[in-house]
């Protein structure tokens, strides 16, 4: 599978680099945080939102609007799934990884996406990337054995549980799988009996072998 740069002009659909804040007491916070084998995330972090980029950020990027800064780290190489909130995401990137991103736009009027048109961004330890609304995505992929890892900013009560009765009414909500987030999941992405399967074709994975940078 190829891999871009995300300054690729072919990344400028799913997004931008984000620039103009002061991300360094961010990410040294963020070293503190060991990276485990399997995949943590964690929605809202108060020892992150105690930092002064926390309330910049917020006033700033986001207009004032509530907001909640996490983080997702672990090993990982396969896709699995792609999801797509109401909002932009912002991921300032701890170490290198991998993103495998796509477009809303491409799914059928019955959500499925052909895993096909999925490409590969390698982001660099440092950056700060926004993911827009109609980008879908999902956990990064390792580029380094000790495993990948990203802050999170995204608009306050993203990826908490639904309402307790809530009821699906269209096509779209059976893909809720938390507030402001909505799943395409593949049959071999561990999914099973909780979503329904909407990616078709490969579950790409990334190999070792994959992760130079094509030009």
């Amino acid at each position: 599978m190829k891999i871009y740069d995300i300054t690729d002009l072919k990344f400028n659909k799913y997004g931008a680099v984000v620039q103009g804040y002061d991300f360094s007491e961010l990410l040294a916070e963020m070293h503190r945080k060991p990276i485990p084998e399997s995949i943590e995330y964690v929605a809202s972090d108060p020892a992150l939102e105690a930092l002064p980029v926390f309330r910049q950020f917020t006033a700033g990027f986001y207009g004032g609007m509530p907001v909640e800064l996490g983080y997702c780290m672990g090993h990982n190489q396969k896709l699995n799934a792609l999801e797509y909130h109401r909002s932009s995401e912002i991921n300032i990137a701890v170490t290198d990884y991998i993103v495998l991103l796509g477009c809303l736009q491409d799914m059928d009027e019955h959500f499925n996406y052909n895993t096909a048109l999925v490409e590969a961004f390698y982001i660099p330890a440092g950056l700060a990337v926004e993911f827009y609304a109609t980008t879908l995505h999902y956990c990064a992929c390792h580029v380094q054995a000790g495993g990948y890892s990203h802050a999170t900013f995204l608009p306050r009560g993203t990826n908490c549980p639904l309402a307790n009765g809530f009821i699906p009414k269209t096509e779209e909500d059976h893909l809720l799988a938390a507030q402001n987030k909505w799943m395409l999941v593949h049959r071999d992405g561990g999914f099973d009996g909780i979503l329904p399967v909407k990616l078709k074709g490969e579950n790409h994975t990334i190999e070792r072998s994959d992760w130079r940078v094509s030009e």
